[in-house]
């Protein structure tokens, strides 16, 4: 078994009748979901997602794949093929698009009438559209591509199978194997067999669940624990999901019918994702049944249902205001039901807890999957994962969509079914298949992008750092006058600073010792600003690491007078 290097080096060039894949994102990590396809010079991109920023990444708003591998490269991208509409799958699709405007799209009706609502907001236009549908197919150069219905935690997903002359590939996007899904729509198992007949060169496989023993429970499992909590609540209930979770809206929307509630929308994202599932008929909505969430005032509590984004705990989201009670006109009272229906993302669960605990703090009854099965995966596993690998007997195995452990235990269940070559890569290790072998023949820089209100690309890992500094330890500011002439402190120093209990006096033992040290560097004739800023730097440095067991941001500023 593979394993990526931090040591490769960038990738010769591709060998003649090779094909070459490179995640730009996706491979290590829950997110910001990337792959490109290379064959006899010409690029099939599968998917464009975002991940979203951890608490770590203080201010950023979103994280995006990096481009840079293929932006000399945008004109010899074929298209941009979208598997289904979750965000860590199209949601950077228009920061590439800012960049090469016509690149053409191809996803199922729902995956595009989401994207399409997300470039309005983003103020773009593009009108190069494929819709497609399982079992279509479609040649665009020297890419054959076959679709296939999936399974998913959102309607319409597909995987997608490219033909070219290097080899079969087949990417099931996010799935899982759900026998009876609330739509009818089974994963096509029948066409993975038949293209496993046909032989299977390289299979991508979707890794996040491959750490979980046996299948992923059905959708239908959940209902009679939502049923459950509408027949327990006295009061109003709130229940918060994913925008793009519509199957959980529609088993909410069913419960409310049977209890005799009215349900509104919560939050942007929520009413514009819903209103698209209900035009496109992905979602029922009995008449009478919606109302504007304003008009819950003149409705009973017991007879309310909140359908709110925030399932994860972000900080702007509708649920978070509530908890805190500072939402517009949404005011937690004691005896309301709130119902989590979502998983937690690694990485949110402080974030998560912390929403809970505000909402139980006014007497909220909190139900999650901590305490209840309110939420079952989008995602394969472990057996779902082996009886896919049993049937189509794939030649290569590329695991993709995890952390570094799923994708290491989706590669050991591969091998476990007599896969003989599973290859381990991560964001930016280029994998070439030649005569029939996948291997790892270099890397290409693949970084973190990162949005920042209007800024894209502008914050790095240094500047991150900073903030991280300023957020957990406080800065200091220090602020000397020396003259000119002689190079002695005539002014200050003035010290201000952030993150420190005490006032004032907290500095005045450090203040002679940096008028000391700066006499001693210009006594032996150093002038230059930078210079004594760096000694004012160190002085203060070590004292503050002493005193205060503490690593401040420090902003000397020598004056000359």
């Amino acid at each position: 078994m593979s394993h990526p290097h931090p040591e490769l080096s960038a990738p010769p060039s591709l060998p003649e009748g090779a094909l070459r894949v490179i995640a730009l994102g996706g491979l290590g990590e829950v997110g910001r979901n990337m792959t490109v396809f290379e064959y006899d010079g010409r690029l099939l991109i599968v998917d464009c997602g975002v991940l979203f920023p951890e608490e770590n990444h203080p201010g950023v708003d979103l994280i995006l794949p990096d481009f840079d591998a293929i932006r000399h490269r945008l004109d010899d991208v074929e298209a941009l093929v979208l598997t289904h509409g979750h965000e860590d799958h199209i949601g950077a699709t228009p920061y590439l698009l800012r960049e090469r405007g016509d690149i053409p799209l191809i996803g199922s009706e729902l995956t595009l009438a989401l994207l399409d609502g997300k470039l309005r907001e983003h103020r773009l236009r593009h009108t190069v559209h494929h819709k497609v549908s399982e079992g279509d197919t479609m040649s665009l150069g020297p890419f054959e591509l076959e679709f296939i219905a999936v399974n998913h935690s959102i309607p319409d997903a597909l995987a997608v199978a490219i033909r070219t002359p290097a080899g079969l590939v087949l990417h099931t996007g996010d799935f899982k194997m759900d026998q009876l899904p609330l739509d009818g729509r089974i994963t096509d198992l029948r066409a993975f067999a038949r293209l496993g007949e046909e032989g299977v060169d390289l299979f991508l496989t979707d890794s996040t669940n491959a750490e979980t023993p046996g299948f992923t429970p059905t959708e239908k499992a959940i209902t009679p624990v939502i049923d459950q909590v509408f027949r327990e609540s006295q009061q109003r209930i709130i229940v918060a999901c994913f925008a793009s979770h519509v199957h959980r809206v529609q088993q909410v929307l069913d419960a409310a019918v049977a209890h005799n509630r009215k349900v509104a929308y919560v939050g942007r994202s929520m009413v514009r994702n819903m209103g698209i599932a209900r035009d496109l008929g992905y979602l029922r909505v009995p008449a009478g049944t919606l109302v504007e969430a304003k008009e819950l005032a003149k409705i009973a509590p017991e007879r309310q249902v909140l359908l709110s984004t925030g399932s994860q705990g972000e900080p702007m989201s509708a649920l978070s205001r509530i908890a805190q009670r500072n939402h517009d006109f949404v005011h937690i009272e004691e005896g309301d039901t709130v119902l989590l229906a979502s998983s937690l993302i690694p990485g949110n669960e402080n974030a998560v807890f912390r929403v809970i605990n505000g909402l139980s703090r006014w007497g909220a009854r909190v139900v999650h999957k901590g305490n209840a099965m309110v939420h079952v995966s989008g995602h394969a596993s472990a057996g779902e994962l082996l009886y896919c690998y049993n049937i189509v007997r794939p030649r290569n195995v590329l695991p993709v969509h995890g952390e570094i452990r799923h994708m290491l235990a989706n590669a050991a269940l591969a091998r476990q079914t007599g896969v003989e070559n599973v290859v381990v890569a991560e964001d930016g290790v280029v994998v070439d298949l030649v005569d029939g072998k996948a291997s790892i023949t270099g890397k290409v820089d693949c970084g973190y992008v990162f949005v920042d209100g209007a800024s894209v690309g502008d914050i790095t890992e240094s500047s991150l750092k900073d903030r991280r500094i300023l957020g957990e330890e406080g800065f200091i500011s220090v602020i000397l006058v020396i003259d000119s002439q002689t190079g002695q402190v005539v002014g200050g120093p003035e010290i201000q600073a952030r993150g420190f209990a005490g006032g004032e006096s907290t500095f005045d033992e450090i203040r002679q010792p940096i008028i000391d040290a700066v006499a001693v560097k210009v006594a032996e004739g150093v002038t230059d600003e930078y210079q004594l800023q760096q000694v004012v730097r160190r002085v203060v440095g070590r004292w503050v690491s002493r005193a205060h067991r503490r690593r401040p941001m420090i902003i000397p500023v020598v004056i000359e007078a």
